[in-house]
């Protein structure tokens, strides 16, 4: 973790502020767009933020809280209680929606879900790639960043405020695309669905704040294997893997409990994991707060 001192607070929208977080120990460490990080708030709960400031700006991370009405304690902490000149921890970024290379983009961002698209357009921008932003919320007052982007990037900026005029047309924007152009969508889950059902998979980049519902076959207890440790922890059926080893002292790093941040992944060496996360785990990983197992037994790099 980084110590960071909040430096500044602003409303950026309706119910949305942004933070900015400075190294209390020197230099932050890199990110590129579309990663995140863990932010431990003082409330002893910890959320994940999309970096939406500059990547080149070693000195302070930016991120946006929106005010959700059915907090469980994290933004409406951050709202209500945090204060400038707090010290708070924060996670060296991951991310799990890296910006591609391409001639051509198209990003798509509902609310909120502008945060990790922001740089990735700047980034675009500068890279000499033919960029489009289309931003989609329920009012422009609503909109975090809407004024700063159409001031940056001018027409590259399509706003549509849908209490004043239509959603965008999905199938009229893939239809127009060049086929070397790239997507990137981020927003709430019925925009989502919708870029799915209108862009090809292919080309489609999305990134989820909540996970897709899912059916899987009915939980089986299993059995985890900790390679260093020796030891072997019994998974129930109706407990999860990281659950299961944080009872047995293995503190494993998590976050969201959703499988969509991957702050819980660990390496697996033997048995097969059953991936029920929204990232997609790298080739002999897993997230251990979703996923669980195939097989019988599996065995971990603890």
């Amino acid at each position: 973790m980084q110590r960071t001192i909040l430096d500044h607070v602003e409303p950026v929208a309706e119910d949305t502020v942004s933070l900015v977080l400075r190294g209390a120990d020197g230099p932050l460490a890199p990110w590129e767009p579309g990663a995140h990080v863990d932010l431990a708030l003082p409330n002893w709960l910890t959320r994940q933020y999309s970096l939406c400031g500059n990547p080149a700006d070693r000195d302070s991370y930016r991120v946006a809280v929106r005010h959700d009405r059915l907090s469980r304690g994290g933004s409406e902490y951050v709202h209500l209680f945090l204060r400038t000149g707090r010290t708070l921890e924060v996670s060296v970024p991951r991310n799990n929606f890296p910006l591609l290379p391409a001639p051509e983009y198209l990003f798509l961002a509902g609310g909120i879900g502008i945060t990790p698209i922001a740089p990735m357009l700047a980034a675009a921008v500068e890279a000499g790639a033919s960029a489009t932003l289309v931003y989609v919320g329920r009012t422009v007052a609503a909109m975090p960043f809407a004024d700063e982007l159409r001031t940056v990037h001018g027409d590259r900026v399509r706003i549509y405020a849908t209490e004043e005029q239509v959603r965008p047309d999905f199938a009229a924007l893939a239809a127009a695309l060049s086929p070397r152009a790239l997507v990137y969508c981020c927003g709430p889950a019925p925009m989502l669905d919708a870029a799915e059902a209108a862009f090809s998979a292919q080309r489609l980049h999305i990134e989820r704040f909540r996970p897709a519902v899912k059916a899987f076959a009915p939980n089986e207890p299993f059995e985890v294997h900790c390679v260093r440790s020796g030891q072997s922890v019994q998974v129930g059926a109706g407990e999860s893997m990281l659950n299961a080893l944080n009872h047995a002292g293995y503190r494993i790093p998590s976050g969201c409990l959703e499988g969509v941040c991957g702050s819980c992944e660990i390496a697996v060496t033997d048995g097969e994991p059953e991936h029920r996360d929204d990232i997609g785990a790298p080739p002999g990983r897993m997230y251990c707060c979703v996923s669980r197992a195939l097989t019988s037994r599996l065995a971990v790099d603890l």
